[in-house]
């Protein structure tokens, strides 16, 4: 069996993340393609497009969301993320226990005596009006009913887990803040969500999606990703139609027959990271792009850098100009591209008002 070692691999997460070369696909295509963007930090997303598109322009990720072809909701691990409206329809049922348990898991004592059939109607019911409402607008219309157990815990249940919804514009629009308000996923996109599948076909579609985006990868890697127990259904359904590989540790490898898998000495641009970003958080083992000491730097949301492909810096933005901390130290030509893609990142999030960059001492 093939041994793919941790550079083979990690040019092949680069090429599935479109950061091996920036990709000309519509801003839509692309997070159809990745399955979703990490996006609890709302203006996070456009700097994971901008790094991974041509000419990206965060003017058509906008009109996406308030176009309702993209929406920001709960799904993967329980966290923000943004997805086409035509994936979210089609998956959010299939998360739905997982959702739950992870909400109990945090509130389980403040919620012992809840009845959560009852919440859910209850919470359907205030929203049946047709007006949006925060998590705390619609945790204190329910509060009366189970006063024990406190709005925090009801709201956080209702809306992570309980009741498929979309978080609104303006939240996640560029340049724009905004608080946090929702409706039914059926009522913002005019369709419903779809039944959980007898035949997992949810399951084994995200095993084929996961892969497409992320493989080669192990089925601890997926559960990371996804929050579920390892689809371990979904991967036996679809085995026959992967190939399997060996990393460096013995661990299996499942992966796509026909998907990228550059040579291991493939040439990696400088790609600058927003905070959360798939290519790291999409991994149980993620020595692929990050060593183990800066694992803790992606949980933290501090922003990366990639140097060949590896992160070897965080970046912040100080008065329009971005600000490179490298984690090692820099070649002179490392440095010259850092210094050069740092300034065409400034002046994207400036609108070209600055190119800005300083990169401090390794």
């Amino acid at each position: 069996m093939t041994v793919l070692d941790t550079r083979a691999l990690n040019r092949a997460t680069l090429a599935r993340q479109l950061l091996l070369e920036r990709a000309g696909l519509p801003v839509h295509d692309a997070v159809a393609h990745l399955g979703g963007l990490q996006a609890q930090e709302p203006q996070e997303p456009f700097t994971g497009l901008w790094s991974r598109l041509r000419a990206f322009d965060p003017a058509a990720l906008s009109e996406l969301l308030t176009g309702r072809r993209v929406v920001r909701t709960h799904l993967m691990r329980r966290t923000v993320h943004l997805l086409t409206a035509g994936d979210v329809l089609a998956w959010r049922t299939r998360f739905d226990a997982m959702l739950r348990q992870r909400v109990l898991g945090t509130y389980r004592r403040e919620l012992a005596g809840v009845d959560l059939g009852e919440l859910t109607a209850a919470g359907r019911a205030v929203l049946a009006d047709g007006e949006p409402r925060s998590m705390g607008d619609l945790a204190r219309a329910v509060a009366d009913r189970w006063p024990d157990a406190g709005p925090r815990p009801l709201g956080e249940m209702l809306i992570a887990a309980l009741l498929p919804v979309a978080q609104l514009p303006p939240r996640g629009l560029w340049r724009v803040k905004a608080g946090v308000r929702y409706l039914p996923l059926p009522a913002w996109l005019g369709h419903d969500v779809d039944p959980l599948a007898p035949d997992d076909e949810v399951g084994q579609t995200l095993v084929r999606r996961y892969l497409a985006a992320f493989g080669p990868a192990a089925t601890a890697d997926l559960r990371a990703w996804s929050g579920l127990a390892g689809l371990p259904a979904a991967v036996k359904a679809v085995r026959d139609e992967l190939v399997v590989f060996r990393d460096e540790r013995g661990r299996e490898l499942l992966d796509l027959p026909e998907a990228p898998r550059p040579d291991a000495d493939a040439p990696a641009p400088v790609r600058f990271l927003p905070a959360f970003d798939n290519a790291i958080l999409g991994y149980d083992d993620r020595t692929r792009i990050i060593d183990d000491a800066h694992r803790g730097l992606s949980v933290a949301g501090e922003r990366v850098v990639l140097v060949d492909g590896r992160v070897s810096a965080t970046w912040t933005v100080e008065a329009d100009a971005v600000v490179v901390r490298p984690l090692r130290r820099f070649a002179k030509a490392e440095r010259a591209e850092v210094t050069a893609e740092g300034g065409e990142l400034a002046a994207f999030l400036s609108d070209g008002e600055s190119d800005r960059v300083r990169v401090e001492a390794g």
